[in-house]
């Protein structure tokens, strides 16, 4: 099939075919879905796939196993077609630009193509959802969530430099926080601006200061996004 070229350089990437050990990727698929491993069964948008890019390097990378359905079954793939989209969406649908590998096995007659997606040195990592927009992306347990807004600026202030040995006294509102964390383990935003009685932005902000001294960090559960302390 006849492409058109688009006029922004292209990533090179070098597929290479692996032999490894009888049964490795059977021993990746029994692991199911998770945080680090999702199943494709092909690659047919360039922009669905940069969300699960997104996910990725906004959480501590993974892989994907295109060419395996939800069940665990082995279709195969025509890897060249695969690496194409996966090469635009790395590229053109990922902000900034991400870094990927591909590894083709043979399984039974077939291809499986394996694509290493490593954690991102600069986060937040964008991708575009159904509308064009701009959006941030997690992978939580084995779907890939929208970030909150609050989490986005978490990842920005977080993987840039801070300064080291600052003493930082905390507030009566920050204090707040900590005594219900210790208590009952997580809070929303929402939950966290009716408790100290303040509005979102002091609340984002706090959040993002106490992020950045490791005090707290945000986890998802259950749909919701929770500001929690650290195991």
């Amino acid at each position: 099939m006849h492409r058109k070229q688009s006029s922004k350089k292209m990533l090179t990437f070098a597929p290479v075919m692996v032999t490894k050990k009888k049964g490795y990727i059977e021993g990746l698929i029994a692991q199911g879905e998770h945080e680090h491993q999702d199943f494709k069964y092909q690659i047919t948008d360039a922009r669905k796939i940069a969300r699960s890019i997104s996910a990725f390097a906004n959480n501590s990378g993974g892989h994907l196993l295109v060419g395996v359905k939800d069940n665990g079954n082995i279709a195969g793939v025509s890897s060249d077609e695969e690496i194409y989209m996966i090469e635009q969406a790395a590229q053109m649908y990922c902000q900034p630009e991400q870094q990927v590998q591909f590894e083709v096995f043979r399984v039974g007659g077939k291809n499986v193509l394996k694509v290493d997606i490593p954690e991102a040195d600069i986060k937040p990592v964008k991708a575009p959802d159904d509308n064009g927009h701009w959006r941030t992306y997690y992978r939580v347990a084995d779907e890939n969530v929208l970030a909150s807004s609050t989490h986005a600026k978490v990842m920005k202030h977080t993987t840039s430099p801070s300064p080291e040995d600052v003493v930082i006294k905390l507030t009566e509102k920050e204090e707040l926080l900590l005594d219900y964390l210790q208590s009952h383990g997580g809070i929303t935003m929402s939950g966290y601006e009716r408790l100290a009685h303040i509005s979102f932005f002091t609340a984002q902000r706090t959040i993002i200061k106490l992020c950045e001294m490791g005090i707290v960090e945000i986890q998802y559960h259950n749909g919701q996004c929770l500001i929690t302390m650290p195991n």
